[in-house]
């Protein structure tokens, strides 16, 4: 398994990381635990949380994700496996936290009632990457990012990063890091997939100028590109198809990531991975985790039946070919999740 390291940090982990989303929700507790030793044993040391997991986020359900993933770090040696986790961000945006009744933000009260929270959960005295969930671009930089640097003083935190992060928020992170000496994230977690390469048109250079590396996240595009929605399809138990139900917010997602266009590019994907002789969530993860501003990019899973494929993509490096014929299909079909 290749490794790289997370931004400028002394943090080197496995260019595949296994995220926890539907752990408590898609996957119980003893599918998880499957999931977690396969990928263990196949060399990925690199696991994600959030104390808002498991999604979609319910009450009932805040916390659990990091619940069962402290149980089975139980089990484990703590220094073999780098953990990160996230605090919510606000809940008067785009989503509300399933934490704190719903009354997340960042701010200082708001982060250290979080990473003590977290840190009960998952049963350990320290998390290795700490991020914000998602940005508030309205509220004071300074506060989060000073509790932040706090907790790496204390000892609780190695690193941060951000999530959901535009340029301006990067950078005026950065900015004011700079300014009040507080520690640079490093690392940033947006989605990034062979349907969404919106990344590339300013953040990338802004991680490459500024020693900030992507952890992309839904390198499948939700499981889009696997190709299990084509033709209509809405396959029991996946995760669109429960979205699609659901209606509201849930609904709108699914329809960003499943629609005509990102179909008809998923079939062009499925064919240059079957012309590699490879399986297209091979062809996907392997790519998504091939740019010089990618550390590691994060894959999800709800049985430990669909790892192989993934864990295939673990050493696999595209060739020019493969990635000029890719190219093509992104010109094709500019922008597929819009």
């Amino acid at each position: 398994m290749q490794t790289k390291r997370l931004g400028k940090s002394a943090i080197s982990v496995s260019k595949i990381c296994m995220g926890t989303m539907t752990f408590g929700s898609q996957a119980d507790e003893a599918a998880a635990f499957r999931i977690l030793d396969k990928s263990l044993d196949a060399g990925i040391n690199f696991f994600d949380t959030a104390e808002n997991y498991p999604v979609p986020p319910r009450e009932e359900w805040a916390g659990r994700t990091e619940e069962i993933v402290g149980r089975w770090l139980k089990t484990k040696r703590r220094d073999e496996v780098i953990l990160a986790t996230k605090v919510s961000g606000p809940s008067h945006g785009w989503i509300k936290s399933s934490q704190r009744a719903g009354m997340t933000a960042l701010d200082r009260h708001n982060v250290v009632r979080a990473i003590e929270a977290s840190l009960t959960r998952l049963g350990t005295d320290y998390i290795d990457l700490y991020q914000t969930h998602w940005p508030d671009h309205g509220g004071r930089y300074e506060e989060a990012l000073g509790a932040l640097d706090d907790l790496i003083h204390e000892g609780k935190v190695r690193i941060i990063g951000c999530s959901n992060e535009t340029t301006w928020g990067l950078m005026n992170s950065l900015a004011v890091s700079d300014r009040e000496g507080f520690a640079r994230y490093d690392t940033i977690q947006n989605n990034y997939s062979l349907n969404n390469r919106r990344f590339e048109d300013e953040l990338a250079q802004a991680c490459r100028q500024e020693g900030v590396s992507l952890i992309p996240y839904s390198p499948l595009a939700g499981g889009v590109l696997s190709g299990k929605y084509n033709g209509g399809a809405t396959p029991e138990g996946a995760r669109f198809s429960n979205y699609i139900k659901l209606g509201g917010r849930q609904a709108v997602m699914a329809g960003r990531f499943i629609n005509e266009k990102s179909i008809a590019s998923t079939e062009r994907f499925q064919a240059i991975a079957a012309e590699a002789g490879m399986s297209v969530v091979t062809l996907a993860t392997a790519w998504s985790k091939q740019p010089d501003f990618v550390a590691s990019t994060i894959v999800g899973a709800t049985s430990e039946d669909q790892l192989d494929d993934i864990i295939a993509a673990g050493d696999v490096t595209l060739d020019d070919d493969v990635l000029k014929k890719i190219d093509a299909v992104s010109k094709a079909f500019l922008y597929p999740m819009g």
